[in-house]
């Protein structure tokens, strides 16, 4: 039991430290972010190096792996909220767009972001010539569900977590939807826990050594995190204060200038509204590192 416990609570205390040191230095001046940025560059070369030497024979190889992959992640999610690199659009959805062209517009504000990640994941393969699995395979279920997080914002959720989004890129929220539900969201949340218990499943098999019982413990961590991330997109949860009473305080200070913001209620049920008129103008909380 102490080789599942341990590094489950590893994986949790890791992606928590870790969004909590991104979304603290984001709500620091923006002078401040050259110096944030240079300390995740450092994290990425120091990561990239460790992956390139790193062995796959025992549970700490693992949990170095583990914490490399969230490095190389958390570099880009370090870009990408403080403006570096965000996309060729930086200004709001336009009024009454619809269909393919609100997409392609959608597309546009984070398609720099997106070409970035795709980087980080080849460099992974790259400096590991494609043979640690356990590396290539958390990118992918970082990837693969911050992918879900966006479609599922854009279609329409309850709940769009996003309060905790600098000002230079509010723009992004008018290009979420809120609604009761989308189809993909069903099976965003069924395909994920599948999955973690296939992951939970290996980790259990006959003969799995220590590595292995690692490898797949943190893989089913990262993709229940994940998983927890989509289900808040249906539940009013405050989860700002999971990182204390500074990043919390700024969330409600977010969300008090957004029903500042907000237009006159309409007398519409939400079913009766367009697309265009049913955008959020009101977010409540961001995801993090996920």
């Amino acid at each position: 039991m102490f080789q599942i416990a341990l590094p489950a609570l590893y994986a949790l205390l890791l992606w928590w430290f870790s969004t909590g040191i991104i979304l603290y230095a984001v709500g620091l001046s923006p002078r401040s972010y050259p110096v944030s940025v240079g300390i995740a560059a450092v994290g990425l070369v120091a990561a990239l190096w460790s992956l390139a030497h790193s062995a796959q024979d025992t549970a700490t190889d693992a949990y170095i792996g583990f914490a490399c992959v969230l490095a190389v992640w958390g570099f880009v999610e370090t870009v990408f909220l403080t403006g570096y690199v965000t996309g060729s659009r930086k200004t709001d959805c336009p009024p009454g767009a619809g269909g393919w062209r609100r997409v392609r517009y959608a597309i546009e504000t984070i398609i720099y972001h997106e070409l970035l990640l795709l980087a980080a994941g080849a460099s992974i393969v790259v400096v590991t010539g494609g043979h640690n699995h356990f590396a290539m395979a958390l990118f992918a279920i970082l990837w693969v569900m911050r992918l879900s997080s966006k479609l599922n914002l854009f279609f329409g959720v309850p709940m769009l977590n996003a309060e905790l989004l600098p000002p230079h890129l509010s723009h992004l929220r008018s290009y979420f939807t809120r609604k009761r539900m989308n189809p993909l969201l069903p099976v965003s949340i069924t395909g994920s826990a599948v999955v973690t218990a296939l992951l939970i499943d290996r980790a259990f098999a006959e003969g799995a050594g220590e590595y292995s019982v690692a490898a797949y413990v943190l893989l089913a961590s990262l993709l229940a995190l994940a998983l927890l991330e989509h289900l808040f997109m249906l539940m009013p949860i405050p989860i700002a204060g999971m990182w204390g009473p500074r990043i919390k305080a700024r969330a409600e200070n977010a969300e008090v200038g957004d029903k500042a913001a907000m237009p006159p209620r309409q007398t519409q049920s939400e079913s009766d509204l367009t697309p265009a008129r049913a955008r959020v103008q009101r977010i409540p909380s961001v995801g993090g590192f996920l």
